[in-house]
């Protein structure tokens, strides 16, 4: 009786520090789900303001008003299909920009996520372009340009052109109906003697970031210098020290959990990427180390890209086909990246196919199972004949219960009598770890999941249930530590888990079976903060696992009857 109460004891300790630790160590190496869009209070769903939606927001400590500023300089206006905005003829900036097919929440008035904003402004952001040399005029940062039209669309391009000293300075500038814009910086020398110019980029950020940087999603500098996306830089490291490459090809810029700026330089030349930053105001650019001599009455032209956008995956593997090397992984798939990009491929196809993510997920589920179903086969037998030799299992339990090795010698040869493989049941579990992790990985981290509806109140599969079950669904005033803070999603998860676990062997141990008995519930503690998209992909695989097991029994009736006995 001892024993037992000392195992209890141990296994309640250990069950509170699973509990109540694991979110500490979630957080820093599985981040939890997106905030939640909605939350439900007297039992209706309402929608949760998301400023961290917004990377380059006016908030209370803004400089000064956004539309003041915009208003201050000559502007020509960006329109297309993906993006709305202006380029600023002071200084040639791009710095206003509007993604208006992602908005800050599901709301239908929710304004659109602006990613760039104009210096004198709270978190401004934006990008600009121009020379640099020895003994010759190059356009000042504030140079005041002149442009060819008055909007820029995928079928007009804009010039924009200034003078400085003998030299007549263009920037052309063209954008495709998504996020990619082509700059054509140009001079013509117009002086007698040759000159020696280089051109530059640069990327310009102001303030801290609103999203997380963790070891799964990278918010931050980026780069590409021709052998991989990297991720491991933050704005505190080029705080500390600026990072500098050497390289032909190549990007650089900044990312957050769903947007992305880069410049990218001329693949064709040498160029530096740099990044660098100082008091919450961080740079990314790229330069020619080497000046290029420029005769009498020739142009010397040099084409760059600069992207603004959303990290749709389509749209970034479609740009890294165009020669942006590795632009696909600009979304931090991570090491696992060969079984993430299929499933999110194939989910995103059955999304297209039926219109619903959270069916798109079952679906996925399906196949799986389906893929799985021969293995799943074998370990349903492997569990039945478990179960039929527990009777044989408890006697040599009792009657070498003071001999712990005969113990283990006469189990081993019972299972060979029997031909049982007590750790067959564990492989078709072990396989759909690898799906599960990318699941998650997708879910975390794709913007195709971002407000993905599911059914009822559930208005984001990617981000937890927001129907919290301890408050009434807000009926009653408090909020639930996060912890605790359980929707009717996670039950069902446990309610699923608990029947079956059931369907597994029974442990001899009774400590065992205190572990096998309060599991589920721990683990819906453990799964409520994540994706509900994550969560339904459980249930429904639970559910399959339950239907095989009662086909199987179906099918070979003396498993049942060995299992009874």
């Amino acid at each position: 009786m001892k024993d037992d109460q000392k195992n209890f004891l141990l296994f309640a300790v250990l069950a509170a520090l699973l509990l109540f630790g694991w979110p500490y160590i979630a957080n820093h190496f599985f981040p939890t789900a997106n905030p939640p869009v909605t939350k439900v209070e007297d039992g209706k769903s309402k929608v949760v303001p998301n400023p961290a939606a917004d990377p380059a927001a006016d908030d209370a400590n803004a400089i000064r008003d956004r539309m003041v500023v915009l208003r201050e300089t000559p502007r020509v206006a960006i329109e297309t299909p993906a993006v709305r905005g202006s380029i600023n003829l002071r200084g040639g900036r791009i710095d206003d920009l509007v993604l208006v097919r992602h908005r800050e929440t599901i709301a239908k008035d929710s304004p659109p996520i602006r990613l760039l904003s104009p210096s004198g402004t709270a978190d401004a952001y934006f990008a600009q372009f121009g020379w640099s040399g020895t003994g010759v005029a190059t356009p000042p940062a504030d140079a005041l340009w002149t442009a060819s039209g008055g909007k820029l669309t995928p079928q007009t391009p804009v010039t924009l052109t200034t003078q400085a000293g003998s030299q007549r300075y263009q920037i052309q500038i063209s954008v495709d109906d998504g996020y990619m814009f082509t700059v054509r910086q140009s001079v013509l020398n117009t002086a007698s003697q040759p000159v020696q110019v280089a051109t530059y980029g640069l990327l310009s950020r102001r303030g801290a970031p609103v999203d997380k940087d963790t070891m799964t999603i990278q918010v931050g500098p980026i780069y590409e210098a021709g052998n991989g996306v990297k991720f491991g830089v933050n704005y505190t490291d080029i705080d500390e020290k600026p990072e500098s490459f050497s390289t032909e090809g190549g990007w650089v810029g900044f990312t957050d959990h769903y947007w992305l700026a880069t410049l990218i330089p001329d693949p064709r030349t040498q160029h530096t990427l740099k990044l660098h930053g100082r008091d919450q105001r961080h740079q990314a650019d790229y330069s020619s180390p080497t000046p290029t001599a420029v005769a009498p009455g020739q142009t010397m032209t040099q084409t760059a890209r600069f992207f603004a956008g959303a990290k749709e995956t389509d749209r970034l593997d479609a740009y890294e086909e165009q020669g942006v090397a590795h632009f696909g992984n600009a979304i931090d798939w991570g090491w696992f990246s060969i079984v993430e990009k299929p499933i999110f491929v194939y989910l995103d196809w059955l999304f297209r196919l039926v219109g619903n993510f959270g069916v798109a997920i079952i679906l996925l589920t399906f196949t799986i199972r389906l893929l799985m179903f021969p293995i799943a086969q074998r370990q349903f037998a492997s569990m039945a004949a478990m179960r039929a030799v527990q009777p044989k299992l408890k006697a040599l339990q009792e009657r070498y219960k003071n001999d712990k090795p005969r113990l283990q010698q006469e189990m081993m040869k019972l299972y060979k009598e029997e031909k049982v493989n007590p750790v067959a049941g564990c492989l078709p579990t072990l396989l759909q770890i690898p799906v599960f992790y990318a699941l998650y990985k997708v879910l975390l981290l794709t913007i195709e999941m971002r407000h993905q509806p599911f059914v009822g109140w559930i208005k984001d599969l990617s981000a937890p249930d927001p129907a919290t079950i301890l408050n009434l669904f807000g009926y009653l005033d408090f909020t639930p530590p996060h912890f605790l803070a359980i929707g009717i999603v996670p039950v069902l998860l446990g309610i699923s888990m608990f029947f079956q676990f059931r369907l597994n062997p029974a442990p001899m141990d009774d400590m065992q079976k205190q572990v096998f008995g309060i599991m589920p519930w721990v683990l819906m503690f453990i799964m409520a903060p994540f994706a509900v998209g994550l969560q339904v992909y459980w249930i429904t695989s639970n559910i399959l696992t339950i239907a095989q097991q009662q086909l199987l029994y179906s099918r070979h009736p003396a498993l049942r009857q060995a299992a009874a006995k």
